[in-house]
């Protein structure tokens, strides 16, 4: 199971998804309560060894001003919300960085067709309610069958392990799940929230 842990914002929060064994780490590089500055990205990547994956998430960014932005930060990996296109997809990897195209249940067919990312992330209709929802509705899209894709929405320590044996993810992204209060990670949370999901996937494979 490949476990995100997004919006770090401390040395703290990143030595403890990282030695909780996540596979990537996310800095929110756009308007939010987690926000970060591309100075500040660039110092917490110090606390990211070879093998985790360090990625910006942006909004509605335009893909020039977002590539601007995690060059700066020292970023090879942009994760895009919003409404995108296939030419931004290109315009992504012709910048020499890789992509997590974002998308709702809420999209269309075409939205959820493979663009050419390096991962697709799967989040509730309506994003950053917190809220759980119908997880195993992902498993019944045929166009997933064999690609790398993240879930997300609603997931923390408890309901990780549910919510992706349903879905049948292949990976999970969590920020508030893990949150003492709304931009603050609750380190516990974070160790917990991994062990949940690797241990969920452990579980299934046996």
């Amino acid at each position: 199971m490949f476990v995100k842990v997004c919006g770090l914002s401390t040395p703290e929060s990143v030595r403890e998804a990282v030695d909780a064994g996540a596979d990537a780490v996310g800095f929110v590089l756009t308007a939010s309560p987690r926000v970060v500055t591309p100075s500040q990205a660039s110092s917490l990547l110090t606390g990211v060894p070879a093998g985790v994956s360090p990625i910006g998430v942006f909004r509605h960014e335009p893909v020039a001003d977002a590539v601007a932005i995690a060059r700066a930060a020292g970023l090879e990996w942009i994760q895009l919300h919003g409404p995108r296109s296939r030419e931004d997809v290109v315009m992504v990897h012709d910048a020499g960085m890789k992509l997590i195209r974002a998308v709702t249940m809420g999209a269309t067919a075409d939205e959820f067709e493979d663009w050419g990312e390096d991962l697709l992330l799967i989040d509730a209709a309506v994003p950053g309610s917190g809220e759980a929802w119908d997880y195993a509705s992902v498993a019944a899209l045929p166009v997933l069958q064999g690609r790398h894709w993240l879930l997300a929405g609603g997931l923390d320590p408890a309901t990780v392990g549910g919510a992706s044996t349903a879905a049948h993810a292949w990976g999970v992204d969590v920020s508030s799940g893990v949150e003492a209060s709304r931009g603050v990670k609750d380190l516990a949370k974070i160790r917990a929230f991994v062990q949940a999901a690797k241990g969920a996937a452990a579980r299934v494979q046996a």
